[in-house]
């Protein structure tokens, strides 16, 4: 077993960038698929950071797009690692942009990343254990460990739910659907 802990300080990592026009999407926003490109880059320089070795994304968690972001706004993004297992880590990730001509900063995204670390050879191997120095970060690693349950919840409830039972095909009917050979 790892003795090793490492803080949540030591994965901290903060990157700025200008929003350029050839950052956006087809309505002159900042296109989500760049902000995603950029979240994972970071979430791989946090996790890396903190382990010591290669990471790779092994599920993206949570995206909220939360307000647009306009051509000429400086983004900051700010990760840190905020839970540990034995190789992953979920990598929480605040996105704000800002006006640079009137300084008015807006929250645009909140994201978690799982983090796997990787040795030379590719397998998983065994990443530091966490100190949690504060109440934000006691508050996140808990927030965390309701999330790994939740997501496990769910992914049991999908392999034992009856999608074709007489009961859920009737309650869909109050949705907007319309089923055929069923």
């Amino acid at each position: 077993m790892n003795k090793n802990y490492k803080s949540v300080e030591s994965s901290k990592v903060i990157i700025s960038q200008l929003m350029l026009p050839s950052y956006t999407n087809f309505s002159g926003k900042i296109h989500g698929g760049y902000i995603l490109s950029l979240l994972d880059q970071i979430a791989f320089a946090s996790a890396s950071k903190f382990s010591g070795h290669y990471c790779v994304t092994a599920s993206v968690d949570t995206v909220d797009f939360l307000n647009p972001i306009e051509v000429g706004e400086l983004v900051t993004m700010k990760a840190c690692v905020n839970y540990v297992g034995k190789s992953s880590m979920i990598v929480g990730i605040r996105v704000v942009a800002e006006n640079i001509q009137t300084g008015k900063v807006k929250h645009c995204n909140s994201s978690y990343f799982t983090m796997v670390a990787k040795d030379i050879k590719g397998e998983n191997v065994e990443v530091p254990g966490l100190i949690l120095s504060n109440d934000v970060e006691l508050k996140r690693f808990c927030n965390c460990i309701k999330q790994i349950s939740l997501k496990k919840d769910r992914n049991q409830f999908e392999e034992v739910f009856d999608y074709h039972s007489k009961e859920t095909i009737e309650k869909l009917k109050s949705y907007r659907v319309k089923l055929e050979n069923f």
